[in-house]
């Protein structure tokens, strides 16, 4: 490219060269009355101008070429996280340390661009001693470096920290990402101390009332052989258990498996410690707070059919896999002993059946308000099946039966359906479903349409009406047990069909929920290091949503201390973002008026404390020294902080680089040419006439 703008440049320019020599010699041939001198100056001239808009003619690229220096970028992070802080090595001079991290910044800055950051829980811009990060992740840090310093001549990483990472991700396998060696400075102390510690709990965040359930306590233990501690668990404040503990090695881990019992409702806080020891380097980490919600058990659902069927087995497998749903199956007799009222959800299992065996049972069922699930089927007595609801009518039924496809419908967004859901549920078996003319209100929101054979038709398998705020659903088919057997055929490890099940009876069991004024939490538990969010909506009587009120909100923390909020108006709602609080259990209350009536929301929400960085006081030099390693860079100890700049110098690979800006631009755009040609020939015209030249 080059070659071909340097050789037909200078043609051009010669071509041009010579149409000006030709129109100027054309011009001035013959002149005898100007002075030769000047007739000599005016053939330049005119050879100069007409060259110049020849040359422009042609319009050819001119090339500039800038050089950009680019320095190398050092960047040093500094761990802030409290681990750092509260474990130091015997002769370890802070203030020392400190200043030679600066003079280390300095001597780097004559040559290099160099950048300071700080890490723990986050990454903040400069150093910071403070030590008050809560977790510890070097891999933001990498994260951060790789976003702001693509395509920049990064020439170094030093990283002073002990090594204790424990949030984000492995910080071993983020060098590799970034083509720069890694200094680390050593931080921490590798020695273990003497300490003992509540490492972990396993716990389920719901219990049901009245369930024992079981939490795992891990105890670990350093340099402690040979010493009794007692473990204690305190429910809200409350001692309800202890057990002792022997400590035998000096590397002690012990899981211990506690049973407990949900004897109270609402968020119950428990608190699990271990005592001291003499002498351990610190207790902070002898006692974890986590909080349990206890609910009023689980939703109830009752699988009514006249006789056995494996479809019923599928159904109660997949609602049982739900630990918030419980499954009840009641056949033939077992029917007329059973409350219906007693369950949340009622699936008539080919009821009524073609024997009425369960006439009596559904004779509980009149103006009984409850969400029902009709499947219907061969066994189905299909005339006492359109007398009982008024949602679906089979006209013509005369007892036989057809092969029917599932065929997904469209808009369908009641609940969630993956695309590889819907692929499976295209190559699955026909369920078996009663011959008849299906007539369906209008309103129905259909899952599936029947498919018969590899005609797609609109008429719906599985679907759902809404009966005055009633949710029912219909499956028009029986053979839920074919389905099973072509998932095992297609070898499918997530199970499709349970989640359709579990779908569809969370669906039809879950009240709608008609408030006018709503606030809640994005989530029931924070950590202490997240801010806490709140969203809220507020209706009118038509229900749509508005936000032309102020709302309030009220916080109170465990000591009754209240925290006074006002939320923000988003485009349809209120948004509120309250800040990180301490840890602890939190109730809130919210206020709003609209129409001269006054609405209120409550809920709560808990804070789990973070400890972390007080589980591991040893530090773990030999990952830093890893990390040092495979990067091609070097691990320094403290005292020896001021070497990295020496390293740094002797690296030849740390080296400024230089980049090439070629441009290209078309020489009609150069303005002052123009001024130029006016110019001479302007110069030209003056010097004739004055001469007498026309």
């Amino acid at each position: 490219m080059n070659g071909f703008f340097a050789g037909t440049s200078i043609l051009y320019f010669l071509v041009c060269l010579a149409l000006g020599i030709f129109y100027a010699w054309l011009l001035y041939r013959n002149n005898k009355n100007l002075d030769k001198k000047l007739l000599y100056g005016l053939t330049t001239v005119r050879i100069i101008a007409v060259t110049a808009i020849a040359w422009l003619l042609f319009a050819p690229l001119i090339k500039t070429l800038n050089y950009t220096l680019d320095k190398p970028v050092i960047i040093i992070g500094q761990d802030n996280s409290l681990s750092v802080g509260q474990v130091k090595p015997s002769g370890f001079d802070q203030k020392l340390y400190e200043q030679n991290l600066k003079i280390l910044q300095e001597k780097l800055s004559d040559k290099y661009e160099v950048k300071t950051y700080n890490f723990g829980d986050s990454v903040g811009d400069g150093f910071d001693f403070k030590n008050q990060g809560k977790l510890t992740d070097a891999s933001a840090l990498f994260q951060k470096i790789r976003d702001e310093y693509t395509n920049r001549n990064v020439g170094a990483i030093v990283m002073a920290t002990d090594g204790i990472f424990n949030h984000g991700g492995n910080p071993l396998y983020s060098i590799n990402q970034i083509n720069a060696p890694v200094y680390t400075v050593a931080l921490g102390d590798s020695v273990p101390k003497r300490d003992i510690l509540i490492s972990n709990i396993n716990y389920n965040n719901i219990v049901y009332l009245d369930d024992d359930f079981t939490i795992e306590v891990q105890v670990q233990a350093f340099q402690s052989n040979g010493e009794n501690a007692t473990l204690s668990i305190a429910q809200n404040g409350t001692k309800i258990t202890q057990e002792n503990i022997s400590v035998n090695g000096n590397s002690f881990v012990k899981t211990i498996p506690i049973k407990l019992h949900a004897g109270k409702i609402g968020i119950q806080k428990y608190t699990v410690q271990v005592g001291p020891l003499k002498n351990e380097i610190t207790t902070k980490n002898n006692a974890q707070t986590f909080y349990i919600e206890v609910i009023d058990g689980r939703q109830k659902v009752l699988l009514a059919s006249a006789a056995p069927h494996p479809d019923l087995g599928i159904l109660k497998e997949a609602i049982s896999l739900n630990k918030h749903y419980e499954a009840k199956l009641a056949l033939a007799d077992d029917l007329n002993s059973t409350d219906p009222s007693k369950f949340d959800l009622i699936i008539l299992y080919q009821l009524p059946d073609a024997q009425n065996l369960a006439s009596g049972f559904l004779q509980k069922l009149t103006n009984l308000k409850k969400p029902i699930w009709y499947v219907v089927g061969a066994q189905s007595n299909i005339s006492a099946f359109n007398q009982i609801q008024n949602q679906v009518n089979i006209g013509s039924a005369n007892g036989s039966i057809q092969e029917v496809y599932p065929d997904l419908a469209n808009g369908f967004t009641s609940f969630n359906l993956s695309e590889n859901d819907k692929k499976q549920f295209s190559t699955f078996d026909p369920l078996l479903s009663p011959f008849g003319r299906l007539t369906v209100n209008a309103s129905a929101t259909p899952v599936f349409n029947q498919r018969i054979g590899k005609v797609s038709t609109q008429q719906p398998l599985l679907f759902f009406t809404n009966e005055n705020g009633l949710k029912i659903g219909y499956l028009m088919g029986e053979g839920l047990w074919r389905w099973k057997l072509s998932e095992a055929e297609n070898e499918v490890e997530a199970s499709v069909l349970n989640n359709l099940i579990s779908q569809t009876i969370q669906y039809l069991s879950v009240k709608d929920d008609k408030r006018r004024f709503k606030v809640f939490t994005s989530k029931s538990a924070y950590d202490e290091n997240e801010t806490i969010q709140f969203n809220g909506t507020l209706y009118n009587e038509s229900y749509q949503p508005v936000n032309e009120s102020e709302v309030n909100l009220q916080i109170k923390n465990e000591g009754g201390k209240v925290f006074n909020y006002v939320f923000s108006k988003t485009e349809n709602g209120y948004q509120l973002d309250a800040g990180t609080m301490p840890a602890g259990n939190y109730s809130y209350i919210a206020n709003a008026v609209l129409g001269g009536k006054k609405f209120t929301a409550s809920g709560s929400f808990y804070v789990n404390a973070l400890i972390a960085e007080y589980q591991q006081t040893t530090a773990n030099h030999q990952l830093l020294n890893t990390i040092s390693k495979q990067s091609n860079g070097m691990l320094f100890m403290p005292a020896d902080l001021l070497k990295i700049a020496d390293e740094i110098l002797k690296n030849e690979n740390i080296k400024t680089i230089s980049y090439e800006d070629r441009k290209y631009d078309e020489l009609i755009n150069m303005k002052w040419i123009f001024g130029l040609i006016l110019i001479l020939f302007s110069t030209e015209w003056f010097l004739r006439k004055r001469n007498g030249e026309l």
